[in-house]
C-alpha cells in the first residue's frame, strides 16, 4: 500500500476562546492509503496543541513511521495493519488518520458505509449540541437563540473564561427552560473546592453536564461525588491518562476520535468506559470533515448517546461542506455512501 500525506489549514470564522487559549485556525494532515487495486481510503490527523499538547510535525513524523509498514501490508487484515502502525507511530492522532483511511478503503471496496461494517446502519440520526462561542452576554444570548431556532435542543458553552454566571443566565433567559445547557471548563479550576464553588454558582441556571471542571481522575471523582444534584460531570482531557477511561470516576466520559486513535480506538475506549459504569458521548477537537464523518459512524455503532459535540464544521470559513455532514433540526445523519461516505 502507498501512503500520501498533505497539510491542510482551516480558519475559524470567529476565534474560539477557551481556558486553554484562543483557537483561530486548525492545521490538519490529510492522508490517503492506496491499495494495489487502485482503491484509496482517506483519513485525517487532527492534533490540537493547546488541547492535547501534540505538535503537527510530530504527527507527520509518526505517520512517516507507518509508511514502511503500509508498503508491506497489501492483503493483510485491517486489524493487523493497525496494530503494527500503533506500535510504530504511538501518537493516537497519527493512528487515527491511518485507522480512518483503512476503514474508508474497506467500506469503499465493499460498497457499503463504515457503519455497516461496524454492525450498524448509515442514515442513523445522531443528536448534536451547538457550540456557543460568544463571550459577552448579549452575543451569547443571540447566538443561543439562533441555534434553538435552527432546531438545537442542547447548547454547550465554554466556562472559566470570565462572566460565566452572567453569560449563562443570559442564555437561559433567551432559550427557555426546556433546552439543555452544558458547560466545558477545560480544567480551568485548579482545585476540587474551586470547581465545586463555581458549579454551585452556576446551578440556578440548570446545567445538564460539565466537562473537565478540574484536571485529574481523582479530583474529578471528588467533584462528581459532591456536584449539585442532577449535574453530570464528564472526564475529557484527563481521559488521555492511563486507566482513566475505565476508572469510573465520573458519570460520563467524553471521547474524541483523534485522541482515541480513530474509530477502532474510540469504540474500544467506549466499551471500557461503559464496563466501568460511565456513559459515553462523542465530541470533536474541531476536526475536519473526515474526522467528523468517522465519529458519526462510530456513534451509530455505539447506539443512543447524549447529544454529541460534532456540529463544528460550519464554524470554518470557506469550507465546502459535504451535504452528508449537514445539521438539520439538531441532528446529523450518519453518511450512507461507501466508506466514510464524504469528500474531504
Amino acid at each position: 500500500m502507498r501512503l500520501a500525506i498533505a497539510p491542510r489549514r482551516l480558519r475559524l470564522k470567529t476565534p474560539l476562546e477557551t481556558a486553554h487559549g484562543t483557537v483561530a485556525e486548525r492545521e490538519l494532515l490529510d492522508v490517503l492509503v492506496f491499495g494495489a487495486d487502485g482503491v484509496a481510503g482517506a483519513g485525517e490527523a487532527a492534533p490540537l496543541t493547546s488541547y492535547d499538547g501534540v505538535e503537527l510535525d510530530d504527527v507527520h513524523a509518526a505517520l512517516e513511521d507507518c509508511r514502511p509498514i503500509l508498503r508491506e501490508a497489501e492483503g493483510l487484515p485491517r486489524a493487523q495493519i493497525l496494530a503494527e502502525c500503533r506500535s510504530a507511530a504511538v501518537l493516537p492522532q497519527a493512528i487515527a488518520a491511518i485507522d480512518l483511511a483503512l476503514w474508508d478503503r474497506e467500506g469503499r471496496r465493499a460498497g457499503v458505509p463504515v457503519a455497516e461494517l461496524l454492525g450498524a446502519h448509515g442514515g442513523a440520526a445522531v443528536a448534536v449540541n451547538a457550540l456557543i462561542g460568544a463571550t459577552d452576554r448579549a452575543g451569547a444570548a443571540a447566538e443561543a437563540a439562533a441555534a434553538v431556532a435552527r432546531g438545537f435542543r442542547c447548547l454547550k458553552l465554554k466556562v472559566g473564561i470570565g462572566d460565566d454566571a452572567g453569560r449563562l443566565a443570559a442564555v437561559r433567559a433567551a432559550v427557555g427552560a426546556d433546552v439543555a445547557l452544558r458547560v466545558d471548563a477545560n480544567g480551568a479550576w485548579t482545585t476540587v473546592e474551586e470547581a465545586l464553588a463555581n458549579l454551585r454558582a452556576l446551578e440556578p441556571v440548570g446545567i445538564e453536564l460539565c466537562e473537565e471542571p478540574v484536571h485529574g481522575v481523582e479530583q474529578l471523582r471528588a467533584v462528581q461525588a459532591d456536584a449539585p444534584d442532577g449535574m453530570t460531570i464528564a472526564i475529557d482531557e484527563s481521559a488521555a491518562g492511563p486507566g482513566a477511561v475505565e476508572a469510573g470516576a465520573t458519570r460520563a466520559v467524553c471521547l474524541k476520535l483523534s485522541r482515541c486513535g480513530g474509530i477502532s480506538g474510540l469504540i474500544e475506549a467506549a466499551e471500557r468506559a461503559r464496563a466501568a459504569g460511565s456513559e459515553v458521548y462523542l465530541a470533536s477537537t474541531l476536526d475536519g470533515p473526515l474526522g467528523i464523518a468517522g465519529a458519526l459512524h462510530a456513534a451509530a455503532a455505539l447506539g443512543p448517546l447524549r447529544p454529541c459535540g460534532l456540529a463544528t464544521l460550519d464554524g470554518f470559513d470557506g469550507l465546502d461542506l459535504d451535504p452528508a455532514l449537514a445539521v438539520r433540526d439538531g441532528v446529523m445523519r450518519v453518511p450512507t455512501g461507501p466508506g466514510l461516505g464524504v469528500r474531504a
